[in-house]
């Protein structure tokens, strides 16, 4: 009886973890830098960020291939290194090879137009940063925000992907368990979001801001008014006019 010597052993989950963790030790003796995605629960997001820029990249056809693949990467701690910058994100992933493969996306800037049109419509639904960040607001701006082509998240035709593995793909292993990896550290700092797509997150907060100033401008003149009103009063008649505390 012969065998196919082209059968590859079977590798659990645990001992691929485990080895994802030895090469992330040796890397880091090289580069102290080196940042790491480390899956630990059951799902690959938990935050409405990390779920909604999932959730956009199974959305599109373009990203089906090798998009399953991608979640067992990332799962087993295959991307050994992710950085988030202004409109890039640049990966180290081990595949089959000894050597880890490098992953790079360009994505384009969010549209001027389409920020405006977003900033507008979120005038006064926001109440603060924290609301923002923990995704805590009203449905119509969560369907706002991942509206195909017009929300915040990017779409294929704004991304340039690479990869130094032989996979033909666009969409091979590799880049799909870094795309995941975005989605999970999202989870621990959503702010990185607005940096990659090159917007200030402020913007959806200062017409906020600006309303409530004048809100409390407001109540403080109304509040004076009063005060003089009440001394007003007091001087006409010769009294003391009880001040209520």
């Amino acid at each position: 009886m012969s065998f196919d010597s082209s059968y590859k052993e079977y590798t659990s989950v645990a001992e691929k973890i485990v080895k994802a963790q030895k090469i992330v030790e040796r890397l880091r003796k090289k580069n102290p830098d080196i940042s790491p995605v480390i899956i630990t629960g059951r799902k690959l997001t938990t935050t409405w960020w990390g779920k909604s820029w999932n959730d956009n990249l199974e959305s599109y056809s373009d990203y089906a291939y090798r998009i399953d693949r991608g979640r067992s990467y990332i799962r087993h701690g295959a991307v050994l290194d992710l950085k988030l910058t202004q409109g890039r994100i640049s990966a180290l992933v081990q595949g089959s090879a000894k050597k880890p493969y490098q992953v790079n996306i360009s994505i384009q800037p969010l549209s001027k137009d389409n920020w405006e049109a977003i900033t507008c419509e979120c005038a006064g639904k926001i109440e603060s940063l924290q609301e923002l960040i923990s995704g805590k607001f009203p449905i119509a701006l969560s369907e706002l925000f991942t509206a195909k082509g017009k929300g915040l998240f990017p779409t294929p035709k704004e991304m340039i992907i690479e990869c130094s593995c032989p996979d033909w793909a666009n969409m091979c292993k590799h880049v799909a368990a870094t795309m995941y990896g975005v989605g999970a550290r999202l989870d621990d700092d959503p702010s990185l979001f607005f940096i990659l797509r090159n917007v200030n997150i402020e913007d959806l907060l200062s017409d906020t801001i600006s309303k409530k100033t004048e809100t409390l401008l407001g109540k403080s003149k109304v509040k004076s008014r009063r005060i003089i009103e009440d001394t007003d009063i007091s001087g006409m008649f010769g009294i003391e006019m009880e001040t209520g505390n």
